[in-house]
């Protein structure tokens, strides 16, 4: 269950320990809902903070150390909502923070910084006029005892687990996260996994006894030792009928032009095997065997 807190309008930060590499939460206010990554439980430098909503409503802003000019800027108005909650992630890793709204695979703010220190702590406040109650994940980085989703009496077969859409967690090397969820099976079990290609963002297959993550793309099969897995989410898999993507399918990637990309997986020479369905093709293409195969017959992972 989400930890409900409330934030006055005073721009005092409240710290939350966090561990792994993404935070989820909710926020409802009219403006400004503002973010710190620390190290420490305090404001200190290194510091980076976002700011949602800030300028009335309009614009969002990355931050370092209290120092303008910020290293991002973006209009954004109406992000915010006094009256319901809106969703958000933050994901750091590898040297690259990025901000993006719940249920959104691509981030509305990106900056890179080769020397990102060590998150530990989020701090969240409001402030500019406004008060704010947040929905704060208690798990942020799948710690072991919670239940990876999709799991069944038989392999490759999934039943809902975990809670909300999920956090993507960095890995590498066929390195499997706790509460890495399941999606298919060839040999050993198979969890659902993306990786960077090309200048896309694409879903696949994360087989750990092969130490990589394979993605579909070009006609191919690609081995990726850097990848992310999605962990401690809940939802499960549906067939597709005709190309016809359900309205609560999981966006997970998006192609090198931006098309949105979505979790599948199809039956095939007995595996059942996690792939990449493109909307605009009608079909599910996975990865075996070094190639790329489309399937018009498949299942796509959609949330609860």
């Amino acid at each position: 269950m989400p930890v409900e807190i409330n934030t006055p309008d005073n721009l005092t930060y409240q710290f939350h320990p966090v561990s792994g590499s993404c935070f989820q939460f909710k926020v409802r206010s009219p403006n400004d809902a503002h973010l710190a990554l620390t190290n420490g439980p305090n404001e200190s430098d290194p510091m980076y903070e976002v700011f949602i909503g800030g300028w009335q409503n309009t614009k969002s802003v990355i931050r370092k150390n209290r120092t303008k000019p910020d290293v991002v800027e973006t209009d954004t108005p109406g992000i915010l909502n006094p009256g319901e909650f809106r969703g958000f992630w933050i994901r750091w890793y590898d040297g690259v923070i990025t901000v993006g709204r719940e249920g959104e695979a691509a981030a509305f703010m990106s900056h890179e910084d080769p020397d990102l220190y060590p998150v530990n702590f989020i701090g969240v406040c409001t402030g500019w006029g406004a008060s704010g109650t947040w929905l704060l994940e208690e798990s942020q980085s799948a710690p072991p005892g919670v239940a990876a989703a999709l799991t069944a009496s038989q392999p490759g077969w999934s039943a809902p687990a975990g809670a909300g859409p999920g956090c993507w967690v960095a890995g590498s090397g066929g390195n499997v996260p706790p509460g890495a969820m399941e999606g298919g099976f060839d040999g050993e079990q198979l969890y659902i996994a993306r990786a960077r290609h090309e200048g896309a963002l694409i879903p696949g297959k994360l087989h750990p006894g092969h130490g990589v993550c394979y993605i579909p793309w070009g006609g191919e099969e690609h081995a990726c030792s850097d990848y992310e897995v999605l962990c401690s989410g809940s939802g499960y898999w549906v067939p597709v009928e005709g190309g016809n993507i359900p309205p609560n399918a999981m966006p997970a990637g998006e192609t090198e032009t931006g098309e949105p990309l979505f979790i599948g997986r199809a039956n095939h020479n007995g595996t059942v095997t996690v792939g990449k369905v493109q909307p605009s093709h009608g079909c599910c293409y996975i990865p075996y065997g070094g190639q790329e195969l489309a399937y018009t017959d498949f299942e796509i992972f959609v949330s609860n």
